[in-house]
């Protein structure tokens, strides 16, 4: 390893950008990720050093799951001081809610972790995957006095660098897979790669990377709709070891007055379940006692996820359950933006 170029680290986990078609079936598989730079030359140009590792059995995102996020984070804390950067590979489909677990898996993160992917595999002609995978190596490899620029977990997809916790994906066709609708883009590559220094985390001084790989799963995502019936909400509400609910509600956090939905919620409550309120729509916040439709859930005291997606609100809740945080200052913390993940 060279001392003064940065050393990157690829991990590929699964998922299309990894993947060439066979050609004499036309079959996709996972292509070996030593002989990458013999299928991107262009990776010998970028002014760091490479160095991959790949999951034993690299899986489809679709089965992405709290396991796999503790072996990406176990990989990164491994590998933390002989490297300064990291580009995870992942599927498109559930990369938003991965990256949003790794925010919060890696406390007081000092370099770069920056997923990404592509819609089309890696060996097609119109492939996006090259243009991903370089920019994203660079982006990971950017040094000012030493240091990394991005200090953060990052998703990067065509042209566009996000904070990876206020992401979501909005398209399955289109090359522009993924939006950030509550926070702005952390840099952007066009003619030259411009980072938007003012919205990038600053870690605190001297801090020392700590991992958490301890997620509680036992966690439900209930999306209100017109109709909803009561002997639906009840049998969730009442599952065996259920811990805690995102309830995803309508505009601003609104949601029926029905005194039957009300009595549910308490009681869930009343058995110490932590109630999430975010909002269904893709842009904007939750903003409880704006209306009346939301007053009643901020009396009896469910905590507001404010502008937090849905993919991040599930892992933060999943994060939170797994530090045995007392009922009391629940509420508190889950409301404080601990990774930029909130406004």
């Amino acid at each position: 390893m060279s001392i003064n170029k940065p050393n990157i680290l690829l991990i590929y986990t699964g998922g299309t950008i990894g993947m060439i078609k066979d050609s004499e079936t036309g079959v996709l598989r996972a292509f070996d990720f030593e002989n990458l730079s013999d299928r991107i030359p262009e990776l010998n140009l970028l002014d760091c050093e490479i160095e991959a590792i790949s999951f034993e059995k690299p899986i489809d995102s679709s089965n992405m799951n709290p396991k796999y996020w503790a072996r990406i984070a176990e990989i990164i804390e491994e590998n933390y001081t002989l490297f300064d950067g990291f580009v995870v590979l992942h599927g498109s489909d559930t990369m938003s809610y991965t990256a949003s677990a790794l925010s919060f898996m890696l406390e007081d993160l000092t370099k770069p972790v920056i997923f990404t992917g592509s819609q089309l595999p890696i060996g097609d002609l119109r492939t996006d995957a090259k243009e991903n995978l370089i920019t994203s190596i660079q982006i990971a490899s950017l040094q000012e006095n030493n240091k990394p620029v991005i200090q953060e977990v990052g998703l990067y997809f065509e042209y566009k660098l996000y904070r990876a916790n206020r992401t979501t994906k909005i398209n399955a066709e289109h090359f522009e897979a993924f939006a950030s609708l509550n926070y702005p883009d952390l840099a952007e590559s066009g003619v030259h790669l411009k980072v938007n220094h003012e919205y990038l985390l600053k870690p605190k001084k001297g801090s020392k990377l700590k991992t958490f790989k301890n997620f509680d799963e036992n966690i439900a995502l209930i999306k209100l709709f017109p109709g909803i019936s009561k002997i639906v909400l009840q049998s969730i509400l009442e599952t065996k070891n259920l811990k805690g609910v995102i309830l995803e509600t309508y505009g601003a956090g609104n949601c029926t007055t029905e005194d039957w939905f009300l009595d549910l919620l308490k009681s869930a409550l009343t058995k110490g379940i932590h109630i999430v309120n975010v909002t269904q729509c893709s842009g904007g916040s939750v903003a409880m006692g704006q209306y009346e439709t939301s007053e009643h859930l901020k009396k009896i005291g469910i905590i507001s996820g404010k502008d937090i997606t849905t993919e991040a609100a599930i892992s933060k809740l999943m994060y939170l359950l797994g530090q045995n945080i007392s009922a009391k200052t629940f509420k508190i913390i889950f409301e404080t933006t601990l990774r930029g993940e909130m406004t």
